[in-house]
């Protein structure tokens, strides 16, 4: 779990496709430098969100660490476009003493999405991001909480539909923080929606399945009891 808010910024020092070493597992592996800001109490093993994505360490030093990257996130994320030299958001796990500044963030990306436009506003700059995969756009509401590679950002619009897109706004300190910043339009960020639109979805969702497996039999029951109920106390006071 983790909050939203980057801890400082890594560079890509390797990206192998096949690594046979112990720490690489026969897969592709990531390597990142100029990481010592997040490592000073790691150990094998801890999660470190890179770019919004939780992946595992499997090998480090003082300012560097190697992790695995599985097909899956391959698939679902930004990370396999990266190149040696490329910068990317880093977090540690949340601690118990860890504020939370931004929103829980799982570290598990949900697709990625397209930079339509860069847009200046005073001091600030304005994203418009077009997702991969539309339907995302139901979880995105205005002032809701987006994720955007790692970084979590406040929703100032939104546009529903197959075309849709939304847009956040980056105020001058964020841009010195995040690697979004530097990114120009037809480039991709990895996206994580809130997780509580997903709950909620799922639960109302089973509320009415559950409708239609009986559990509104019962509940039109107990109306009808408490409606019964309340006409014969009505009754009896009438008389």
């Amino acid at each position: 779990m983790f909050t939203g808010l980057v801890e400082t910024i890594g560079t890509v020092a390797a990206l192998e496709e096949l690594d046979r070493t112990a720490t690489g597992g026969g897969g592709t592996s990531l390597t990142i430098s100029d990481a010592q800001d997040v490592l000073g109490d790691a150990h094998l093993g801890d999660s470190i969100s890179v770019n919004g994505t939780c992946l595992t360490v499997t090998e480090f030093d003082k300012t560097s660490f190697k992790v695995g990257v599985a097909p899956e996130t391959l698939r679902r994320t930004n990370l396999g476009s990266l190149k040696k030299g490329s910068h990317v958001n880093l977090e540690r796990a949340v601690s118990a003493a860890t504020r939370m500044g931004g929103h829980f963030v799982q570290g598990h990306v949900d697709t990625i999405a397209t930079i339509q436009s860069v847009t200046p506003d005073g001091n600030a700059l304005t994203f418009r991001f077009k997702p991969r995969d539309p339907g995302v756009l139901r979880y995105i509401v205005e002032k809701g909480y987006v994720t955007i590679d790692g970084a979590s950002l406040t929703v100032t619009k939104v546009e529903d539909g197959p075309e849709g897109w939304w847009e956040v706004m980056l105020i001058a300190y964020t841009q010195e923080k995040v690697v979004t910043a530097a990114k120009k339009p037809g480039e991709d960020v990895n996206v994580e929606v809130d997780q509580v639109g997903k709950y909620v979805e799922k639960s109302v969702v089973g509320y009415f399945e559950d409708k239609a497996n009986g559990e509104f039999a019962i509940l039109e029951k107990m109306v009808s009891r408490l409606v019964e109920e309340k006409l014969k106390v009505l009754g009896t006071s009438s008389s």
